[in-house]
């Protein structure tokens, strides 16, 4: 399977400027022959609580109905991320839809960040979702997941590769990377996180440092356009390398369960 990841710089709020600019990937992307194209987290908005002015109503968001119509018009699969109305709150949410349009799955964050209040205008998530897509098992999770192992290894029992999109700041990206790459080599599978660039509202600052890291958590190797970098990753390769050294086989699940 061919994947884009692409290091959005999202300007502050403005749903139209860069749904324009996703628009210009994705159309690179289709010429690529990628199958799949993934942006951060809020994608149209950045990392915003104003939710009074970023949330959607999920029947009819503008957000999943534009990036439908592209999925479609370029006949590729796209993961964003958008704000979701819920009560008087609102679900921080993780959407792919097929190269047809299709909504095939919807993953709401499970762990607000609770240093920025984020818990105080959005409602957690309470369930997991592994999505079919080209011969891949897809588990999806949002930026501050990451640092949740329980969550990685539950995904890990059904898929080949997990996807984590985000907004996490510079001042704190070697957690990032590192946390990547321990989610991929405990879990012997593929972890792709997406992270944006740039600078947003309150002054934090973004890197570039989108990557995948296979289940030896080596860092692959990637084609580059402007802030895209596009994969190829293969399930044979994980089969074949836990034909050799697979520790996931000696996980003690129920001992876990009593401990923890």
């Amino acid at each position: 399977m061919k994947i884009a990841l692409v290091s959005l710089n999202q300007a502050w709020e403005d749903k139209k400027t860069n749904l324009d600019l996703c628009e210009k990937y994705i159309q690179k992307s289709s010429g690529e022959n990628v199958n799949l194209i993934v942006f951060p987290e809020m994608t149209l908005t950045g990392f915003s609580i104003n939710i009074g002015s970023t949330a959607e109503d999920f029947e009819n968001s503008q957000t999943i109905q534009s990036f439908s119509l592209l999925a479609k018009q370029f006949n590729i699969g796209i993961i964003f991320g958008v704000v979701i109305k819920e009560n008087n709150k609102a679900l921080n949410r993780s959407i792919f839809v097929d190269n047809k349009g299709t909504i095939l799955g919807k993953y709401t964050k499970t762990h607000p960040f609770s240093f920025s209040g984020e818990g105080k205008y959005f409602n957690a998530g309470t369930e997991l979702t592994v999505i079919s897509f080209n011969d891949f098992n897809i588990g999806l999770t949002i930026c501050y997941d990451l640092r949740f192992p329980e969550l990685y290894s539950a995904l890990s029992k059904k898929s080949d590769l997990v996807i984590n999109i985000a907004n996490w700041p510079k001042n704190r990206v070697d957690h990032w990377a590192t946390l990547l790459k321990a989610r991929a080599i405990e879990n012997q599978i593929f972890i792709a996180g997406v992270n944006r660039t740039g600078k947003d509202e309150n002054g934090l600052e973004y890197i570039e440092s989108s990557n995948i890291f296979n289940a030896n958590g080596e860092r692959l190797e990637f084609d580059e356009y402007e802030d895209m970098k596009i994969y190829e990753i293969n399930t044979n390769w994980t089969e074949e390398f836990k034909t050799k050294f697979n520790t996931t086989n000696d996980r003690k699940i129920d001992f876990y369960k009593e401990i923890l």
